[in-house]
């Protein structure tokens, strides 16, 4: 177990402004990651071994991409027990983000606003970060997911060259990719969920994985990350679009633009995307909906809301196969995966 409770830290954390606190934690991870030091957040990792898109997954229980944009923490977060790590998003040229202040707590409802925009140091930092992580190198299980996007200054229309040109770099080191299509602080970024779009994007990326699966022998699972923010019938056309091009899992879900379940909080009304909380059972009824449309099966990673260990099985029952955490991590520390690993190993 860890040798320093979260609950002992999560009160200077939240002392300071959500992005610092942020940034300050990750430079501590990276800094003492293969260290000694380690051991402060180092947990066992839960051995429940699950089959999906050809791909071993050690447990059930992942990191959502968000967290680790640069890919510097790998080895860091893989010691909290995580049984795979995405990170991201990466896009082919560094790009500040939106200005700041761009993040938000919304404690009342274990939530954060965040409009970072894929700030990001560019594919060439990103991937050079990839190959210094050490923790596959040592035999340990651990899946690892690339997550792509676009640059904010390429047009909605050129999009899909972004798309490719990180398809392209990242395909040698993912043991699957996934295309972040439902960000909404890229301007114009969900337009690519719409039915012509979305064809035309995987239509792209199916081809030149294909290329890229002949060149380099092997045939890297290409997983799309979905909003929470779409109706029934957007689901079902998205989920027959996957299918039809041959993608081989689904994310469900992204962060949500609605302020319903947080009217009237501090903050709520912040331009960007909800996450925590308030977004489990918008991402549960996705969830759900995608699994009815592409039955039993096709893989589905749950994330969105999950704060608890019972909230990470509300997504396996919802039809989710395995589950990713981030503001669960900010509001209860890493004890989260452990709990949430377990209890999906139970559910056995």
């Amino acid at each position: 177990m860890s040798l320093i409770p979260y609950a002992l830290m999560r009160p200077a954390l939240f002392a300071m402004d959500p992005e610092e606190a942020h940034d300050f934690t990750m430079q501590r991870l990276t800094q003492s990651q293969n260290t000694l030091l380690e051991a402060a957040w180092r947990q066992p990792q839960v051995s429940d071994p699950i089959t999906l898109a050809g791909l071993r997954f050690p447990n059930r229980v992942g990191l959502a991409a968000g967290l680790d944009k640069n890919a510097r923490c790998i080895d860091g977060l893989a010691a909290m027990g995580f049984g795979f790590v995405e990170v991201g998003t990466v896009t082919p040229k560094p790009q500040p983000g939106n200005p700041k202040p761009r993040m938000f707590r919304l404690p009342q409802a274990n939530a954060l606003i965040n409009r970072f925009g894929f700030n990001n140091d560019g594919l060439d930092a990103f991937l050079h970060n990839v190959q210094q992580s050490q923790v596959r190198r040592r035999g340990k299980p651990l899946l690892l997911g690339l997550n792509i996007g676009k640059n904010a200054a390429t047009a909605i229309e050129n999009a899909t060259q972004d798309y490719l040109i990180c398809l392209e770099g990242v395909y040698p080191h993912a043991d699957y990719v996934t295309v972040n299509i439902s960000s909404p602080n890229t301007k114009n970024l969900r337009a690519l969920q719409s039915d012509e779009a979305l064809d035309g994007l995987l239509a792209a990326i199916a081809r030149r994985r294909e290329e890229l699966a002949r060149q380099q022998g092997k045939r890297v699972p290409i997983f799309v990350k979905i909003a929470p923010d779409l109706t029934e019938e957007q689901v079902q056309v998205i989920a027959a679009t996957l299918q039809r091009h041959g993608m081989d899992g689904v994310i469900a879900t992204n962060t949500t633009i609605s302020r319903d379940a947080v009217q009237g909080l501090p903050h709520a009304e912040e331009a960007g995307g909800l996450s925590g909380a308030p977004v489990l059972e918008a991402s549960n009824r996705v969830i759900a909906q995608l699994r009815q449309a592409l039955g039993k099966g096709y893989p589905i990673i749950g994330v969105g809301g999950i704060l608890s260990a019972e909230d990470a099985v509300s997504k396996i029952r919802a039809g989710a196969d395995v589950v990713q955490l981030y503001s669960g991590l900010v509001y209860t520390g890493p004890a989260l995966v452990l709990q949430a690993a377990q209890a999906l190993k139970n559910l056995r």
